[in-house]
């Protein structure tokens, strides 16, 4: 008899632990009343909350009426969903035959099945990644055997893009290497390309061969929804082939419904259709049918004038308040005036780990280890404790 060992669960090698989830486990745990979750990224509005929309909620009542069956969609989801978000994420594009589309769950769902449809053409492909960046998309890229390669992207103590260096890293990839990038509103960063520094990316991304994977997670929460959408839309006038993966849960509020849509672009139909093949069978084996609630009531919503009139009026609503409250947080320091030239949800503090520890400890103040922070996660009446307490950590 083969001496064997036999294999067994208890063999798994141990996890490291998801930071953020951590830092949602003991903010959890924290008694005090007057704490500030800044950590997890969510829109709170001016009290607090983060609110069902307007135009969600009503587009809701109208499925709850009018809906008469729970059948599967099918492999695609939502095909009229997928149809109406065309001309919100591609603009000019909205037309081209050779991009094609489906629901997935969430961007996060969009980005894998992306990265899952270049590992299958081309298993040697690196993605090159900007750091920091959103934790899961290294894990992401090597859950599809492809290797990752760092850049650094942020320069901390200058409070800018490290544009040389991004360069740097695109001009020395191989054609066929993946340009991961983040569309707008940067997480964790809030530090976006400006138009000049798109265009030269773009130019170096086209010319080297390079394959573009845009995640569009936050579309419409930094310069409006067109603007944070022309660095993804110049791509797609640039190269013949590209992914955009996009998410509809920051820009409509609808987090825990898991909302989102990868379009993939190839240099003819006949490719496109090949190209989405794959995508089918590799969405059939990953979920097999995406969930249906949250792309119908996009659906709803943007199939109805006045509900998508709405919809992009609490948009703009949105925006405005992180905007607002990204202006007085810098105008209350020098040292934070970066801030309000920064866009989307998040900016990263001047902070040592040993200074987010004390916030946490002393004002139970909760945000990332590295300072990144959610500037719309308190209430405005929390805003002047925060910046307070910031300043006085900034002060040693």
């Amino acid at each position: 008899m083969l001496d064997t060992v036999q294999p067994s669960l208890a063999a798994l090698p141990p996890v490291e632990s998801d930071s953020l989830l951590a830092l949602i486990a003991l903010c959890n745990a924290d008694p005090r009343p007057e704490k500030i979750d800044v950590g997890v990224g969510v829109y709170r509005d001016a009290v607090g909350n983060t609110p069902i929309l307007r135009s969600v909620k009503k587009a809701e009542k109208l499925l709850w009426e009018r809906q008469r069956s729970k059948g599967y969609l099918g492999s695609r989801g939502d095909v009229r969903f997928a149809q109406l978000l065309r001309p919100i994420v591609l603009g000019r594009h909205a037309d081209d035959a050779r991009i094609d589309t489906l629901q997935t769950p969430g961007g996060c769902g969009a980005v894998r099945l992306g990265l899952q449809l270049i590992a299958a053409a081309n298993p040697a492909a690196r993605v090159l990644i900007g750091t920091p960046t959103w934790p899961n998309h290294p894990p992401m890229a090597e859950g599809c055997g492809l290797e990752v390669v760092r850049y650094p992207f942020y320069d901390a103590d200058r409070r800018v893009v490290r544009f040389d260096a991004m360069i740097a890293a695109l001009e020395t990839a191989r054609p066929g290497d993946v340009a991961l990038l983040h569309g707008c509103c940067h997480n964790p960063t809030g530090a976006d390309l400006d138009p000049q520094q798109w265009h030269t990316v773009t130019r170096i991304v086209a010319e080297r061969g390079l394959f573009p994977l845009i995640d569009l997670a936050y579309q419409g929460l930094g310069r409006g929804l067109d603007e944070d959408a022309e660095g993804a839309r110049g791509i797609l006038d640039a190269c013949d082939e590209a992914i955009i993966a996009q998410s509809c849960d920051k820009n409509f509020g609808m987090y825990r419904d898991r909302v989102g849509t990868l379009f993939v672009k190839t240099a003819d139909r006949d490719s496109t259709a090949k190209a989405m093949a794959h995508v089918l069978q590799m969405a059939r084996e990953m979920w097999s049918m995406p969930p249906d609630h949250g792309a119908a009531t996009v659906r709803t919503v943007l199939d109805d004038e006045a509900l998508a009139a709405d919809w992009r009026a609490e948009l703009a609503t949105m925006r405005e308040r992180i905007n607002t409250v990204r202006a007085e947080i810098a105008r209350a320091d020098p040292r934070l005036a970066y801030i309000a030239g920064q866009y989307g949800m998040f900016s990263m503090l001047p902070l040592t780990l040993e200074q987010v520890r004390a916030l946490r400890d002393q004002h139970a103040i909760y945000m990332a280890d590295s300072g990144r922070f959610n500037v719309v996660g308190m209430s405005d009446d929390a805003l002047p404790r925060f910046i307070a307490a910031v300043i006085e950590a900034m002060d040693g």
